[in-house]
């Protein structure tokens, strides 16, 4: 159901944020580490660009969690306004 007030209502799923960048994150430098070893010097560099830029978005998402509800409101608020009743039309 669209009520037009998702860009106003949207919530982001943070903690899951946080934890697939710090995944990514991971991944990424480990993979420096590797192809660093191994001689790719391009792959190497292409993954450091990759940690750094999975390194940013930790940060934001950190960042939005710490401000709190303004960012991330807390359960009890609905994503969108509530139906007002009607049955949904369907298209026909």
């Amino acid at each position: 159901m669209r009520t037009g007030s998702e860009p106003v209502t949207a919530r982001s799923a943070l903690r899951l944020r946080l934890w697939l960048s710090v995944w990514g994150l991971a991944w990424s430098v480990c993979g420096v580490v590797v192809f660093a070893l191994a001689g790719g010097t391009g792959w190497a560099l292409a993954c450091g660009a990759l940690a750094l830029l999975v390194a940013t978005d930790l940060l934001l998402v950190v960042r939005h969690i710490r401000q709190g509800p303004h960012y991330q409101p807390r359960r009890d608020v609905p994503p969108y306004e509530p139906p007002d009743g009607r049955p949904p039309q369907r298209p026909g």
